[in-house]
């Protein structure tokens, strides 16, 4: 392990397609992933996890079945495990997530915004 801060901005600034996590460091069995988010994602959950959003730049909604949730920057909320949510950006947002390895951005509903697993900025 390199003795080396991560730099968000840089990693956010070497890729621009949306909606398709990249790990960029390790915390035990935990990743943490930077996004890019614009649009209306998919309405899905996660049944075994949490999942933190911290906006680093932007606007996000994360819109729940009870009442929506709206994010800028510094702030974070954590959607409980088996909560349906879906996130919206109207403009581009820059976010931070925290996970356990292996989990699927679309959770339960699968489809096209399925990302691939991206460890290359890590």
């Amino acid at each position: 392990m390199a003795n080396t801060p991560v730099d968000l901005a840089q990693k956010l600034s070497s890729f621009s397609e949306h909606w398709a996590p990249k790990v960029v460091a390790r915390l035990n069995d935990y990743e943490i992933k930077v996004v890019k988010l614009q649009g209306e994602f998919v309405w899905h959950r996660h049944d075994d996890t949490d999942e933190l959003f911290l906006v680093l730049d932007g606007e996000l909604t994360i819109q729940l079945r009870d009442g929506d949730v709206t994010l800028r920057p510094g702030q974070l909320y954590v959607v409980p495990r088996g909560v349906e949510h879906c996130p919206v950006a109207a403009g581009e947002v820059h976010a931070v997530l925290i996970e356990p390895a292996g989990v699927v951005n679309t959770g339960d509903a699968g489809g096209p915004l399925t990302a691939g697993y991206d460890d290359s900025l890590a």
